[in-house]
């Protein structure tokens, strides 16, 4: 039987390598934005997985606890810093990304890449 760690794992490298096919090999902007998505959030489910332990406990030191104990067995709240992090940076550049698409079709009329950038053989 697979272990979760292993299999947030495999997600991961699936959602970061979907994401780069995406961004490269397809012609639709909005496209290329969503697979840039799954990259990031690829790239997120990496962090945490790397943070998990399963015998771990929250990250929160209460009173009466042994603080070496505490240190061995809570999980790392660093990456989990990062990715709220890098949550909040995400969404923030998605909505420009979306709003740079919008006037992109509101110049030429499509979202081809091959339109845009005059690629077109006609």
């Amino acid at each position: 039987m697979i272990n979760t760690q292993l299999a947030a794992l495999l997600t991961s490298g699936s959602f970061i390598i979907i994401g780069l096919y995406a961004a490269i090999f397809l012609d639709n902007i909005i496209k290329k934005i969503i697979g840039l998505s799954f990259i990031e959030e690829g790239a997120n489910l990496f962090l945490i997985t790397l943070a998990y332990r399963a015998d771990g406990i929250v990250p929160i030191f209460l009173s009466g606890m042994n603080p070496q104990w505490f240190a061995e067995n809570s999980a790392y709240p660093l990456p989990q810093a990062l990715v709220l992090t890098s949550i909040v940076i995400g969404a923030s550049t998605l909505a420009v990304m979306l709003a740079i698409a919008m006037v992109l079709y509101k110049k030429h009329g499509s979202l081809s890449t091959d339109e845009i950038l005059g690629d077109k053989n006609e």
